[in-house]
Order: structure tokens, then C-alpha cells, then sequence
């Protein structure tokens, strides 16, 4: 029986949670890091404000979004795999950030009201849900009036020669990692397939301002493999 995509992202990331973190790191170079804090930076989160942070995984952005905003601040943080989620909650309660709330849910269907959240983020989610403008819809609803959706994510490099590099490191080298050092060759194939066919950066601007989206703003990283997209919800 063929699976949906979303039953077989969720198979995938139940099955590699315990070693999602490293593998990161590992497929990366680290660069993930950095490039989050970029986002961030460019975010400019304030203390107090009320953040969500969809497919928050093992919870690495929801912890870097609840530093950001304190303990006057609220961060929620959900996903769909209970076991990515387990993780999150033990770096939550070791941190003891008592304003983080981990939720097990479905970023096609935000189970949150209208307006309001400051801020909504999904980090290296979004190229994994079976519908990406439904999710970024669904994000823009729970979004308050001037508030702002960040994307941060693989992309599609555009530049003769690192294009090429790129393809073949993710279809190549990146499930072969996943072999080594994380014992899931066939789980790495699909998030190399993921990866290969998200929309480039012009695509996913586009996909914004039809989700309701102004003042979009595109930060590639590192020659294009990665690239934040920040839309604001218009105030009236």
C-alpha cells in the first residue's frame, strides 16, 4: 500500500528522533546554528511577546524563541511526532523554561485562535508537509496584525557549479550519512527527495504573499543551500 506523504514523514522522524540533533549538525557542517541566529537577529523577537514555533521537532528554535522573548514571554512549540517532541521536553525541563509549552499537533490545521501570536516559525518543517501553502496559511491566520511568519529552510542554489554540487551531495552524500551514523539510509533518501523538490526562493515569496503576506524579505544562506523567507501580516 503507497503511503500519503504525511504518514511517511511522521515514519521517518519517528524513527531518526534520537539522533535528528546530531545528524544535523553532521549534514550541515554545523551551519544550521548560524544560520538560525542570523534569523534571529533579523527577527529582532522582543521580551514579552507570544511566539509559535510549527514543526518544532526536538525544540531547538522554540528554545532559542523562549531565550528571546523570557520568562514574561510564551512560546508554544508543536509537531506531529510524539517521539521528536519527547526530546524537546527534555531540553525544555532541563533549561527549566517554564514559559515554553510543547503541543502534539498538525500544522495543517493550527489548533489556535485567530491573531494571536507576535511571532510564528517553522525551521527545516515546512519542505516536509504535504501541502506548504496550507501551512503557511495556516500560520498567517494564527498571526496577529503586523506580527511576522519566518521560514528558515533548505533551498534551491541557483549558481552554475554549486547547484550541481548541491544536488549531488543530497542525493549521494546525505543519505550515505544517514547510514553511518544514524543507521537509516532509507530515512535520509527522503529527506534528500524532500529537500531536491521545494520550491527555490522566488517560489516560496510567491507562496507567502498568496498566504496573505506583505514586506517579504529573502535571506539566502551559504551560497543558497539555505534561505530565510519573513512575511508580515498586514495590519489592516
Amino acid at each position: 500500500m503507497t503511503q500519503s506523504k504525511e504518514e511517511r514523514v511522521h515514519d521517518v522522524f519517528e524513527k531518526i528522533y534520537n539522533k535528528y540533533d546530531k545528524m544535523n549538525g553532521i549534514i550541515s557542517f554545523q551551519r544550521h546554528i548560524a544560520w538560525r541566529k542570523q534569523t534571529m537577529r533579523i527577527m529582532n523577537v522582543q521580551k514579552g511577546m507570544k511566539a509559535l514555533d510549527v514543526c518544532c521537532g526536538t525544540g531547538e528554535w522554540t528554545i532559542a524563541l523562549a531565550d528571546a522573548v523570557g520568562k514574561d514571554g510564551k512560546v508554544f512549540g508543536l509537531d506531529f511526532s510524539k517521539n521528536m517532541l519527547s526530546i524537546g521536553e527534555e531540553k525544555v525541563q532541563k533549561q527549566q523554561l517554564t514559559q515554553v509549552s510543547l503541543i502534539h499537533g498538525n500544522a495543517m490545521e493550527l489548533p489556535f485562535e485567530d491573531n494571536l501570536f507576535d511571532v510564528v516559525t517553522i525551521g527545516f518543517g515546512l519542505r516536509n508537509v504535504p501541502d506548504y501553502y496550507q501551512v503557511l496559511k495556516e500560520m498567517t491566520r494564527v498571526v496577529k496584525p503586523g506580527g511576522i511568519v519566518v521560514c528558515l529552510e533548505t533551498s534551491q542554489p541557483t549558481t552554475f557549479g554549486i547547484k550541481h554540487v548541491y544536488k549531488a551531495y543530497f542525493k549521494f552524500i546525505m543519505p550515505i550519512f544517514g547510514k553511518l551514523f544514524a543507521k537509516s539510509f532509507k530515512e535520509y533518501s527522503w529527506l534528500q527527495e524532500s529537500a531536491s523538490t521545494f520550491p527555490g526562493m522566488k517560489e516560496l515569496a510567491k507562496l507567502f504573499e498568496k498566504a496573505g503576506l506583505e514586506n517579504i524579505q529573502i535571506k539566502p544562506f551559504t551560497f543558497g543551500v539555505a534561505a530565510m523567507h519573513l512575511g508580515k501580516k498586514p495590519k489592516n
